[in-house]
């Protein structure tokens, strides 16, 4: 016994159904369910193309009677008709033997997002010399602490010390404006300590 579907394919592929508009063939009351270019043309591309829509035995007959060919000359057609038709446009190369750009290494990322933003950006990957991972967020983390890719923990808690001096108001005099930058290189530092990178 066959499954039951609780939504069975239709039958006829291009279908729309529970269309609106009626069969376009003069006298014809049933729904017109398959589209068919108007005899206008599609459209001039300042739009979406336009259609007309026949019921199933009207679009039968359209198709059976439709030239692809209709109106063009012998050169036209034969134009259309070489094997190479339609391939004259160059391509980008997309493997490294045909000397596309070869885009960033899939294993210098944890996050897939962060390596397709870096491909399209066409900018490298930080590289660690212990070839540990850096994430986007180690990254920008790494850029707030004005810190190489390759830094240790060692560097990591140094940088830390110095820019907290740097920001604190208590080591200038009070002076709260530099507040800001000081929550960023904690919330840095904090995240940075916590990355597979530093551990």
């Amino acid at each position: 016994m066959k499954p039951h579907k609780d939504r069975p394919q239709t039958r006829f592929h291009g279908r729309v159904e529970g269309a609106a508009q009626e069969c376009a063939h003069p006298g014809c009351a049933a729904a017109g369910e398959f589209r068919a270019p108007p005899l206008e043309g599609a459209g001039n591309g300042e739009g979406p193309p336009r259609f007309r829509w026949f019921c199933l035995d009207h679009i039968r007959a359209f198709n059976a009677g439709y030239n692809y060919f209709d109106g063009m000359t012998a050169e036209e057609i034969h134009h259309a008709q070489r094997p190479l038709a339609g391939w004259e446009s160059a391509t980008r190369a997309f493997t490294r033997a045909g000397g596309g750009d070869q885009g960033p290494r899939w294993a210098d990322f944890t996050d897939p997002l962060d390596a397709i933003g870096a491909r399209f950006r066409r900018t490298a990957a930080p590289e660690r010399g212990d070839g540990k991972p850096l994430s986007g967020e180690d990254r920008r983390s790494l850029e707030t602490l004005g810190l190489a890719a390759d830094a240790d923990r060692a560097a990591l808690r140094r940088r830390y010390s110095e820019l907290v001096r740097r920001y604190h108001p208590d080591r200038n005099g009070g002076d709260r404006s530099h507040e800001a930058m000081l929550a960023k290189v904690i919330s840095a530092y904090h995240q940075l300590r916590q990355a597979p990178a530093f551990a």
